[in-house]
């Protein structure tokens, strides 16, 4: 088992809350002040981070997950517990923190990477390589001052990894980037995992998520709400977004023998009654699809309460999580309206199955728009799984096939 890098027991932090900004001042001088109350950011946090694991925080906008980015790296004092670390840590926390606007980006890596503990000589040597992978070209002797945020998430980000540490941490500062320098940056923290490193991050991107983390902690008012595998914790929070919409929360999670992790949510106003996957020609069940076979995947909802509008979503996820594909009766123009209880509606999708081999998942939706955060009736993640085999067609990799052909012309 890999070594504990970093060990966090019991963290808190309280903030004082003041009448006026009067008793803060006479805080601030000694002298007794009254106060409104007491605000805990996080309250009895604990976990612990060992070498090569990648560990996210997630959780809706005040949880806490900064506040704790800080206590860990300890620009910020705990109230309560403690916080070991036995390892080199490199952070990335906000834009720009600790960079001075009016130095140009080579004398503020000189500062940053100098606050970092190396020294001069290591940073003459290390100078190329940050120039080289934030790729600022002349603006990296400009003043920071003139770059985009995007501009210095690049500097930030290659001088936080000029040399492998043994935890990263990063708060939301790579989603400022363009797109190819978040993929650039995320290669290196996979490399940087795979060679030991042990990661620490806060994102709001579950694809992300799904496809770096071992493990996630969903944070709530402060505290741990679920600890997990990566799966299970982010499609617990996909429901807990959506049913806070409507003041209660009713979530159902199991993980089925094959691995998947099955979550339902919802009012229970519609529900899906049956599931199935078919051959479109002979109508046979369907477990194991052939790449290039006409399928048809049917759908039998029961209408339990009246609603006024009625939308199926359907949603196509490979063995990682990654979306493949997703759409829903509201964009087909073919939303339903004045449901009665009682009533059954069958939904057939029909779709040629051009996935490459692997494993594959549907999840259903009932809703009433074309967002679940307005009505979610019925939510069921990987409600039907089913495989995917290439029998007929040229060896190929990926997540799809393409209808594609190799042209090829010899010259004298």
């Amino acid at each position: 088992m890999s070594a504990v890098v970093l060990e966090v027991r019991g963290v808190g932090k309280c903030y004082a809350t003041y009448r006026s900004m009067f008793g803060r001042l006479l805080s601030w001088l000694g002298f007794a002040a009254l106060t409104k109350g007491d605000y805990w950011a996080v309250k009895d946090i604990s976990f612990a981070l060992r070498s090569g694991e990648a560990l996210a925080l997630i959780g809706a906008n005040g949880a806490g997950k900064s506040t704790l980015l800080k206590l860990v790296t300890g620009t910020v004092r705990p109230s309560t517990g403690t916080i070991a670390m036995t390892a080199r840590i490199s952070s990335i926390l906000e834009l720009g923190l600790g960079f001075n606007p009016e130095f140009t980006g080579r004398q503020n890596v000189h500062f940053a990477a100098g606050l970092m503990g190396y020294s001069g000589r290591q940073i003459e040597e290390l100078m190329p390589s940050i120039a080289d992978f934030s790729e600022l070209g002349v603006f990296f002797d400009q003043p920071l001052r003139i770059y985009s945020s995007g501009m210095q998430a690049r500097l930030a980000f290659a001088v936080a990894t000029a040399t492998r540490p043994d935890v990263l941490i990063v708060d939301e500062v790579l989603s400022v980037g363009d797109s190819y320098f978040q993929h650039k940056s995320f290669d290196r923290i996979r490399q940087f995992k795979a060679q030991g490193t042990a990661l620490l991050f806060v994102t709001h991107n579950m694809a992300d998520v799904r496809a770096l983390c071992d493990r996630v902690i969903l944070l709530d008012g402060g505290a741990i709400l679920k600890d997990g595998p990566a799966d299970e914790v982010t499609d617990y929070y996909n429901a807990l977004v959506a049913q806070r919409e409507h003041g209660k929360f009713d979530c159902e999670q199991r993980r089925t023998d094959d691995g998947w992790v099955q979550t339902k949510s919802g009012t229970g106003q519609a529900v899906i009654a049956e599931l199935t996957l078919h051959d479109a020609a002979s109508g046979d069940p369907v477990s194991m699809a052939r790449v290039g076979q006409s399928l048809q995947l049917k759908v039998v909802v029961e209408v339990k309460d009246d609603i006024p509008h009625l939308v199926l979503g359907t949603m196509l996820r490979d063995r990682t999580g990654h979306v493949v594909w997703a759409s829903n009766t509201w964009h087909t123009h073919q939303r339903l309206d004045d449901l009665r209880a009682g009533q059954r509606v069958v939904y057939h999708l029909a779709f040629c199955c051009r996935l490459g081999p692997g494993s594959y998942s549907i999840s259903p939706a009932l809703v009433s728009t074309d967002t679940h955060l307005v009505d979610n009736f019925e939510w069921i993640d990987n409600a039907l799984v089913f495989d995917v085999v290439n029998e007929d067609l040229d060896n190929f990799i990926g997540s799809c096939w393409l209808d594609a052909s190799y042209t090829i012309l010899c010259g004298d």
